[in-house]
């Protein structure tokens, strides 16, 4: 199946956090509090899914105030935090919101990861994923993970999906 006869399908988009909204890099200061980056850019475009009536959801295997904070900020309908083991929580998903995993997109960068990349109808990851991920996808942007990758993948599913030029015509009014 194409790329494109992929993503006019999907109706809710999972990201992993660590290296896919973030660097992946992790800065603790003295006071030991944990300090993590977001690309706005990255934010927007998932605001615009929001928009575009798309369901978004986090499943992460750290758990993070911060996340907790970004993730209530852009409205993330679903957010699931300190899951080692993330196949069971995104299986409950699908059966909780009545989901085929063809409706699915996702994107990870690590071999944790892969337990629902090999499943989603849409597998996306950044360009500095892991190896093993990076031949595992269907999607790999051409930006790294928490610099323009979600973004990246938004555009492309929202573009096939014809939403896209509604939000350039309300920004180019």
């Amino acid at each position: 199946m194409d790329l494109a006869t992929r993503a006019a399908k999907i109706k809710l988009l999972i990201l992993d956090v660590d290296g896919v909204l973030t660097d992946n890099r992790l800065f603790y200061g003295d006071n030991g509090v944990e300090y993590k980056s977001f690309y706005t850019r990255d934010g927007h475009a998932m605001v615009l899914w929001r928009k575009s009536g798309l369901d978004l959801g986090v499943i992460t295997g750290r758990k993070s105030q911060l996340v907790t904070q970004r993730m209530n900020d852009l409205k993330v309908k679903y957010l699931f935090q300190g899951v080692p083991d993330k196949l069971p929580v995104f299986e409950q998903l699908l059966q909780n919101e009545g989901l085929h995993a063809d409706e699915i997109a996702y994107m990870g960068d690590d071999i944790l990861d892969l337990p629902i990349l090999t499943r989603v109808g849409l597998a996306s990851c950044p360009k500095d994923a892991d190896p093993e991920v990076i031949t595992r996808v269907h999607f790999v942007s051409e930006k790294v993970g928490g610099q323009g990758a979600v973004r990246e993948l938004i555009e492309m599913i929202l573009k096939t999906q014809g939403h896209w030029q509604a939000h350039m015509d309300f920004y180019l009014r």
